[in-house]
């Protein structure tokens, strides 16, 4: 439950030096550069520092390498020792650029005449099988052929009085669809005239231009120019996929570089100029600014001032969460909520704590549990889904309490040899679906709600503490006093229904009152406690009367926190009302149709008890104790760095 650490740079220098800064800075990835205006506040006669960037050219050329070659766009791990320059990234991209680029001109090239001969040859196709000798036609000089098409319901009207063409021979050729390809002889006086009718009769000229031949010898020279055409479009296709294989890795290593470069050059955008000097600020985490420290001040002109995070709180600093193994998972839900700020605890450890137990409590059974490690497990490691690695171990709490309850699969006295003969017991200790264990349930529920509230508030206390606020941790509605206050109320209610004792005496009660009538004056005894100069309300009046409806609302929120926590004897009732359904329509079925009912069933509860469960115990965190204690109001590390994918 801890957050790291961190230290904030002011970077000062010549100019001349700030690309070598940033590059320092960039490259060891776990710099946040901040606005210098935020730790500054007379920036007068400064200008930000331009934003150009000698690598933003070399990187937009790799992406035309890797658009031409196919190659996902992607950085890598490389040699430490790969370390090319301005110039060698300069010279290696154009180089390839100028390659491939050549490569990609030639199939631009072949493709557009492979698609315009193919072209051509389809609309031939249609004139092959002609039965006239059209090539004695075609060689005429004083009659023009025209190919194309036309709607089949326009060969009616050829002919008619609307449509006089004895000068003109018409050769239907083939039907395709509702079009029939024809061609037509005119003589070149009549062309015009010929064209006009056949225009308003829809006929569609072919594009492939004058025709010369006989339609069949140049459809079979045409086919034969496709598969030239194919021959060298494949060759050259072949060639460009055989170098993007053979130098994919190569290529890639290179933008990585190039891409590391301009990462660390961005830096500069942060930077604020004045004359010939530079000023740039940010974050780095403490055991990493030693080392920086030293490599930045072995350049020259320039001069670094580090300071503690924890002293400049005011400039809220970025928040690097620090979990071991058990707890990282469930850093998702804390990160989903909001990154607590500088100073305020890490709930991750109290989430993975209290999400593990409750989800359990609510899931218990054995067959389920393992169910869901094993769905965890898989959209874990195979698909690297965050919920899948928190199901895991919720999947485990779930198979521990199903070992409590009895419960496998729904059968909820599969295990009674495992009481009976291992453990000695008389019958199975826990009886869900037992009228007499409904109570014992719902006192269960509302005594975890109790317990984790106050856990809540002594959280805020600390919290409050930690932050300097004593005036918050004292008297706020989740400080000392509501603590205080919710607990005298929860003891003397367990004691009164429970154990039968009534600890409401006139003491107690007046205890109580004074509790609340402090958490009532909370907003200026916090203030009287922290020292603030304007501690009392500017009219009472306004502020007593603002503050009774706050208290109603307090109260209501302590009641309704509580019985929020009733949901979770409802789902452990849940359980096993729904599997009894299950078992009695496999029952009803009977023969053959029992045990696919039962497995059918099984998955689908299985499958909605763990997503309502999982949405139940995330709002029980969220609503019911994050109020208590977490503002969740942080800004993340986010250090400048690449996302490296493996190759």
């Amino acid at each position: 439950m801890s957050v790291e650490n961190i230290k904030a740079f002011s970077i000062i220098g010549h100019k001349k030096a700030l690309d070598d800064v940033c590059v320092t800075l960039g490259q060891s990835k776990v710099f946040q550069p901040d606005e210098v205006s935020n730790f500054y506040n007379d920036m007068v006669g400064f200008d930000r520092a331009t934003a150009q960037n000698a690598f933003s050219e070399i990187v937009l050329r790799f992406f035309d390498i890797m658009k031409i070659l196919s190659i996902n766009p992607r950085c890598i791990p490389t040699q430490k020792d790969f370390l090319p320059t301005l110039d060698n990234l300069e010279i290696y991209s154009k180089k390839v650029l100028e390659k491939v680029q050549a490569w990609e001109e030639q199939r631009i090239s072949l493709t557009e005449e492979y698609n315009e001969c193919k072209r051509a040859r389809e609309e031939i196709s249609h004139f092959v099988s002609i039965n006239t000798n059209i090539e004695k036609l075609l060689g005429m000089n004083y009659v023009k052929a025209v190919f194309g098409r036309m709607p089949k319901e326009n060969l009616t009207k050829l002919g008619t009085d609307n449509f006089k063409m004895d000068y003109i021979e018409f050769i239907p050729c083939k039907e395709e669809g509702s079009y029939v390809w024809a061609v037509y002889f005119v003589p070149n006086t009549m062309y015009e005239k010929a064209e006009r009718i056949f225009s308003r009769l829809y006929f569609e000229k072919s594009t492939f231009g004058d025709m010369d031949e006989d339609p069949e010898k140049r459809y079979k020279r045409l086919n034969a120019d496709v598969e030239k055409l194919k021959s060298k479009l494949d060759q050259i296709n072949e060639i460009i996929a055989d170098y993007a294989d053979e130098k994919e890795k190569e290529i890639l290593s290179y933008f990585t570089k190039a891409s590391e470069y301009h990462l660390d050059l961005s830096i500069r955008t942060h930077a604020m100029i004045r004359g010939n000097g530079f000023c740039l600020t940010g974050w780095v985490p403490e055991e990493k600014s030693d080392e920086i420290r030293e490599k930045l001040e072995k350049i020259e002109s320039v001069d670094v001032v580090v300071s503690n995070a924890k002293d400049e709180l005011h400039l809220n600093p970025p928040v690097k969460l620090k979990n071991n193994f058990l707890t990282r998972p469930f850093q998702f839900y804390t990160e989903m909520y909001g990154v607590p700020r500088y100073k305020e605890i890490d709930p991750t450890a109290f989430i993975a704590i209290t999400y593990f137990t409750l989800f359990g409590v609510m899931f218990g059974d054995v067959g389920h549990g393992i169910c869901v490690m094993l769905a965890g497990a898989f959209m874990w490691f195979f698909r690297k889904m965050e919920i899948g690695r928190i199901l895991i171990p919720c999947g485990f709490s779930g198979t521990i309490f199903g070992f409590i309850y009895g419960s496998v699969f729904g059968f909820e006295h599969a295990l009674d040899w495992f009481y009976i003969g291992v453990l000695h017991l008389k019958k199975k200790p826990i009886e869900v679906m037992s009228s007499d264990f409904t109570g014992t349930i719902l006192y269960m529920a509302v005594g975890i709600g109790m317990t984790l509230l106050c856990l809540a508030m002594c959280l805020n206390i600390y919290t409050s503490i930690r932050q300097g606020d004593l005036g918050k941790a004292i008297f706020d509605t989740s400080g000392l006093c509501g603590l205080f206050f919710y607990g005298m109320i929860c003891v003397g209610l367990i004691g009164l229904f429970v154990f039968g004792i009534n600890f409401f005496s006139l003491p107690y009660i007046l205890a109580i009152a004074v509790l609340f009538i402090l958490i009532f004056l909370r907003e200026p005894l916090s203030k009287l406690v922290n020292r603030e100069e304007d501690w009392a309300p500017e009219n009472w009046g306004s502020f007593i009367l603002e503050n009774f409806f706050e208290s109603i609302e307090v109260l209501l929120s302590y009641v309704s926190n509580t019985m929020s926590f009733l949901r979770v004897a409802a789902f452990v009732l849940v359980h096993a009302g729904m599997m009894q359904v299950v078992f009695t329509l496999a029952e009803t079925a009977g023969g053959f149709m029992y045990y696919p009912i039962l497995v059918f069933g099984n998955l689908l509860v299985c499958a909605l008890e763990a997503l309502l469960v999982s949405i139940q115990v995330l709002r029980l965190e969220y609503y019911e104790m994050f109020s208590r204690f977490y503002s969740g109001e942080g800004r993340p590390y986010e250090p400048v760095k690449l996302s490296l994918v493996k190759n």
